[in-house]
């Protein structure tokens, strides 16, 4: 099982060893613990919910405090599905260790938020011509649907919520990993903030 909780720093760099470059994403990744091992009799399936980060212990509610024990006061909760049980136990930890130089993941995030966005933003629209009598429609998503219906349709691309998403990146590789800090150097870009919540699953 190769799932780990992290938070996402900076961008930077890295040269292998044939000395070609990649784009990569620092992270802090765990230590997590198990708070909680769910299986098929009892629970209806197999899953197991991880801890990750700390919280002030007075934000934390005592449903929380009874859920979690004494392992500690966790910030993000996070349920990895299985297929079948597993071995892992209540307050079992989980370190960087669990993954290997070269391995490939899938990442999760939740992208930046961006509010509400016309349609040039959002979808990429051209928008209108500022000549040829045009003046306040540059931007502007154009004719929204035909006379015959006399309706719009449902899903037509207009403007609305952008962002805050949940995104999976899928086919990274894990170019770097230091033990001592707990660092996972992955490439390419990950989606959401810096400080943002980012779940690594094994492929």
């Amino acid at each position: 099982m190769k799932f780990i909780l992290a938070t996402k720093g900076k961008m930077t760099q890295v040269f292998d060893a044939d000395g070609v470059v990649h784009p990569a994403t620092v992270l802090s990744a765990g230590p997590i613990t198990a708070v909680q091992v769910k299986n098929q009799e009892k629970d209806g399936y197999s899953a197991v919910q991880f801890g990750y980060g700390e919280k002030k212990e007075k934000n934390i509610i005592k449903a929380q405090k009874g859920h979690y024990g004494d392992l500690g006061n966790f910030k993000h909760v996070r349920e990895l599905r299985l297929e079948k049980d597993d071995e892992t136990v209540k307050g079992d930890k989980v370190d960087v260790t669990a993954f290997e130089v070269g391995d490939k993941i899938s990442v999760s995030a939740t992208s930046k938020g961006k509010g509400f966005q016309g349609v040039v933003k959002r979808y990429g629209f051209a928008g209108g011509p500022r000549t040829h009598g045009q003046k306040h429609s540059e931007r502007a998503p154009g004719s929204i649907g035909s006379q015959g219906p006399q309706r719009v349709f449902k899903g037509k691309k207009m403007s609305g919520r952008m962002g805050s998403d949940r995104i999976t990146v899928k086919n990274l590789k894990v170019l770097q990993i230091n033990k001592d800090e707990n660092i996972l150097v992955v490439s390419g870009a990950i989606p959401g903030i810096k400080g943002g919540l980012v779940e690594i699953r094994g492929i």
